[in-house]
């Protein structure tokens, strides 16, 4: 699973929908993750545009305390403004999108669980897969 996704999934517990403890959801510190970070420039040079354009819809907060859980405390504390134009950045608004690339799309959780603040029910990922089916007795 993509770092990236962690910021699109909550709690799918119907009872946790309106509570604001069910995203985003909190990740085990023995989850297994694998870097798959990219050198080429020219792959990275053609996602400037996605990535600029899904900073928009990133809860910061979210990815900050999902990195924390993960053991990485080195992303800033305020989401990043960028140069919208992929034509005029300068190398400090490209060296910031390389890493936010190597973080969101090259990082992925292999194995490990995440949980619900509110309801407190664990969600297995096995070979980098989420299982976001309930039980029936939660669904």
């Amino acid at each position: 699973m993509k770092l990236l996704t962690t910021n699109f999934i909550k709690c799918s517990v119907k009872a946790c929908e309106s509570s604001n403890k069910s995203f985003p959801l909190k990740y085990s510190n023995d989850c297994q993750l694998e870097l798959n970070f990219e050198d080429d420039d020219e792959i990275v040079q053609s996602s400037y545009e996605f990535l600029i354009g899904i900073l928009d819809k990133i809860e910061w907060e979210a990815l900050l305390k999902v990195c924390q859980d993960l053991g990485n405390n080195d992303l800033p504390p305020n989401k990043p403004v960028l140069n919208e134009d992929v034509s005029n950045l300068n190398d400090n608004e490209k060296l910031i999108l390389k890493q936010l690339f190597n973080l969101l799309v090259n990082t992925e959780i292999v194995e490990g669980s995440m949980s619900c603040d509110s309801c407190e029910h664990i969600y297995q990922i096995k070979n980098g897969i989420p299982n976001l089916l309930l039980p029936p007795h939660l669904s």
